[in-house]
């Protein structure tokens, strides 16, 4: 009863603090002639947005136009999360290889890419895009498809209609398929010791719905292709080199940090697992795959969650290279508007979003992998 009259008291001290900042700053702001509120949120924002994944005129609205910085956000945050751990779990896993060269370049990039300012990693590379390649007009190209040069990488696209959304249904529910394949082959695994394929399978199922889905709406060939025209790549898919200096810049900044963390994890495992494994007549490969990984996977979860963390929130410096993130969309409400608070206020709430969705699916994930002790 007291401990629980002491959490009230606490709380209501944290309430009264909140209200008494807030209501000053309210005050202060009134007092000094300042607007407040979201009402502006309303108002047509009246200047452009250089990337866009959902349509956007300078007319609409300032609320319209923060849902283009947060869909920003959150492209380079994702696709960011994905790659560094792609490359984190090699480079961490390179680590132990043995072969002296692959340790050491493992080695000489962590030390490299970690040691380095992520906001001096992301202007090297903004340098890199904007001065070192060829101009638009000449770009480099692979196959007649792929084009990469100062105004960004372009690439096919297809022709979106009802045949492509069936086909994402239907990888989709090929990929459902695929967790229930893998649920089963682990519940073997753990009654009877045989070790049953799943990435394969999975892949198999994705392909084989994403072909049935394909067909079902009418199998459709149409594709937008890029082509060099005569000082720029017209058509198909692009990405601006703002875009790709920042995902890389994290990326290659983040994947040092969690490379250390798999390869910590993999350290935890007792040695006498891999000796037990290869004594059974386990490859390297299976004894990586199916003895080390599963048991350093409950030290690797947690400090992973951390960098993942890290990267959502240090894509708020994409705001120095000029990407239309959430922060640089906000600082020119500020500019317009003059309603700092509120901007603020919205780019911290988006940020605290984020992190806690990335936070309860990695505790929800931790919890899956997390060995159970009878």
């Amino acid at each position: 009863m007291r401990g629980l009259l002491y959490q009230l008291l606490a709380l209501g001290l944290i309430v009264l603090a909140v209200w008494f900042l807030a209501h000053n700053t309210l005050e202060n702001m009134r007092v000094r002639g300042i607007q407040s509120g979201f009402d502006f949120l309303t108002q047509p924002a009246g200047f452009d947005i250089g990337e866009l994944l959902i349509p956007y005129e300078s007319t609409d609205a300032y609320w319209r136009a923060f849902a283009v910085g947060v869909a920003n956000t959150l492209r380079v945050a994702i696709v960011g999360i994905v790659l560094t751990t792609l490359l984190g779990t090699l480079v961490g896993v390179g680590r132990f290889s043995p072969n002296a060269l692959v340790r050491g370049l493992c080695y000489a990039y962590v030390e490299l890419f970690r040691n380095v300012p992520v906001l001096l990693q992301l202007l090297m590379w903004y340098l890199l895009m904007t001065e070192w390649l060829p101009d638009p007009g000449e770009p480099m190209q692979a196959w007649g498809l792929f084009f990469l040069s100062k105004g960004g990488f372009s690439f096919p696209m297809p022709v979106w209609g009802l045949g492509q959304g069936l086909a994402t249904i239907g990888a989709l529910l090929g990929l459902a398929a695929g967790w229930w394949w893998a649920r089963r082959a682990h519940a073997l695994f753990e009654r009877t010791g045989q070790a049953r394929p799943v990435l394969l399978p999975t892949l198999a199922l994705v392909l084989l719905g994403g072909l049935i889905g394909w067909v079902a709406g009418g199998a459709p060939s149409e594709w937008n292709l890029p082509k060099a025209a005569e000082v720029s790549v017209e058509g198909g898919g692009a990405w601006t080199p703002e875009f790709l200096s920042v995902l890389l810049g994290l990326t290659f900044y983040t994947a040092a940090f969690v490379a250390e963390v798999v390869r910590a994890g993999i350290a935890s495992v007792p040695r006498g697992q891999t000796e037990a494994a290869g004594a059974v007549g386990l490859s390297r490969g299976q004894t990586m795959r199916l003895v080390v990984l599963p048991q350093a996977l409950r030290v690797i979860i947690p400090p992973m969650t951390n960098q993942f963390l890290n990267l959502t929130k240090n894509s708020s410096l994409a705001v120095a290279i000029g990407y239309p993130d959430v922060v640089s969309i906000s600082n020119t409400a500020i500019n317009q508007t003059g309603r700092a608070v509120e901007c603020i206020a919205i780019i911290m709430l988006v940020y605290l979003s984020t992190s806690l969705a990335t936070s309860g699916l990695m505790n929800w994930y931790n919890n899956r992998a997390a060995i159970k002790e009878r």
